[in-house]
């Protein structure tokens, strides 16, 4: 049985390579907090006895079963956003709330407690939640690289003066990611890595995505690894393209995914099903409506006219392709994020 002191302890054990320092306790407390309430919910229930009728208020509007995904607002979602508004979730019997989240890897903890039925991360995240034998399962894709060198939803930007112009340039440098230890670090060693650079010598620094923009500008750091639509805010202050990561590592590389924990699956296989088929219908309908797509960032985001209509969005696909989880688990562990290989069947339902 998966205990709530064997979920506080492999939570924590996960926080340490994904959260940074500053926030852990913070994280930490809320996830226990969460993770008590459903224990207790669980006890009183596992008690029996009341002879109350259910609430028919409890499996959704119309009869819909109810379920809360935890997502991050970038432009990565938007597919599920747009998957809501068109009713292919309402069509497969769910009811969804959409909860925003500062990044996978407080989604992950929630998923596991029970707080969130589903969640979004991005791959390397969930391999080290898999390292650390949180029990998680991949649904669906969440988005790809465009593929496209010099138009991909996410490069390293510098500014002209810094003398950095290739990847190989990096090494010896300081560049900004978002979380260390990541999918940020594993991907620019590797190009750094295949541009003959130090892939060891690149100096990361743990930085908010929105904060890098003033970060390059003013010479805070050499260079940062930017995500749209701050990496179209960047190039409009001048900074400039250093390498398009994503799309140099591979054309078709897997970003993120959505997940649920094994205990849904064998509580509720056909809530997962639904969902899973679902969220397949909103990648498919994301990448044939780029226009739609763009336009429901509305809902949830804050991004200036000028700058969403310029920005490059990411690929969607309906299709898991196993091979990218490997080569991600490949990348962390020849760069330092994972000590051990990874076996990315245990995310696989």
């Amino acid at each position: 049985m998966f205990t709530l002191s064997t979920l506080v302890r492999r939570t924590d054990q996960f926080l340490v390579h994904s959260v940074p320092e500053r926030s852990r306790e913070n994280t930490v407390r809320r996830i226990v907090e969460t993770a008590a309430v459903a224990a207790a919910a669980l006890a009183l229930a596992a008690c029996g006895g009341s002879s109350e009728e259910p609430d028919p208020a409890a499996s959704g509007d119309g009869g819909l079963t109810p379920v809360t995904v935890g997502v991050i607002p970038i432009v990565d979602v938007a597919p599920i956003y747009l998957g809501v508004e068109q009713g292919f979730f309402e069509e497969e019997g769910l009811d969804v709330t959409l909860e925003l989240a500062q990044g996978g890897a407080a989604i992950v903890p929630a998923v596991v407690s029970g707080e969130y039925q589903f969640g979004f991360s991005n791959v390397t995240s969930l391999l080290l939640a898999s390292q650390e034998n949180l029990p998680l399962k991949i649904v669906a894709p969440g988005n790809i690289s465009t593929g496209e060198v010099g138009a991909d939803f996410g490069a390293v930007v510098t500014m002209p003066d810094t003398g950095i112009a290739t990847a190989a340039d990096l090494a010896g440098r300081t560049v900004a990611v978002n979380t260390l230890n990541n999918i940020g670090d594993t991907t620019i060693r590797k190009v750094v890595d295949d541009d003959g650079g130090d892939p060891s010598a690149v100096e990361f620094v743990e930085m908010g995505f929105p904060d890098m923009p003033a970060a390059v500008t003013s010479g805070q750091v050499d260079a940062a690894w930017i995500l749209e639509p701050h990496l179209t805010m960047a190039m409009q202050d001048g900074a400039v393209p250093v390498t398009w990561n994503y799309a140099e590592v591979d054309p078709d590389l897997l970003i993120a995914t959505y997940f649920t924990s094994d205990q849904q699956i064998t509580e509720d296989p056909d809530t997962v099903d639904a969902f899973t088929a679902a969220m397949e219908r909103s990648l498919a309908y994301a990448e044939e409506n780029p226009d739609e797509t763009r336009a429901v960032l509305d809902s949830y985001t804050e991004i200036a006219p000028e700058v969403k209509e310029a920005m490059v969005m990411p690929r969607f696909t309906p299709e898991l392709d196993q091979a990218q989880l490997q080569l991600h688990a490949d990348l962390g562990l020849e760069y330092g994020v994972f000590s051990e290989p990874v076996d990315v069947s245990a995310l696989l339902p």
